[in-house]
């Protein structure tokens, strides 16, 4: 049996602008946009995607899952995602880590990590 990843489902407030900060943090694209659910991804045949659902209240605890992104220059990147909208966040990370942790506008932690080229990088 073939399984793949299809998508990440993300609960959220504001959907509309949830979606626009991915779509710029990885520069994806809408692909799929109605009232309660909006689908971003890199195009509509490469997956996976980030599908937007809406959600009544506020996030109030740390995620149990999140993105880490890889980036070629890490603080360059930090700094562009904290332009965009992302903050610093402090969830227990310590100050010797070798990543960066941000929150999106919505509260979502994600991981910025050092230039990786592999999986066991």
């Amino acid at each position: 049996m073939a399984l793949s990843w299809y998508q990440l489902v993300v609960d959220a407030r504001d959907l509309p602008s949830l979606a626009r900060f991915w779509c710029q943090v990885l520069d994806w694209q809408v692909l799929f946009e109605t009232e309660d659910e909006i689908v971003v991804g890199a195009a509509p045949d490469a997956l996976p995607g980030i599908c937007f659902v809406p959600v009544g209240g506020r996030k109030t605890s740390k995620n149990r899952l999140h993105i880490d992104l890889t980036p070629d220059d890490q603080a360059a990147e930090v700094e562009r995602l904290l332009a965009l909208g992302a903050r610093r966040v402090e969830v227990g990370q310590g100050q010797d880590v070798t990543w960066v942790v941000l929150a999106d506008p919505e509260g979502n932690e994600f991981c910025v990590l050092r230039p990786k080229r592999t999986l066991l990088d």
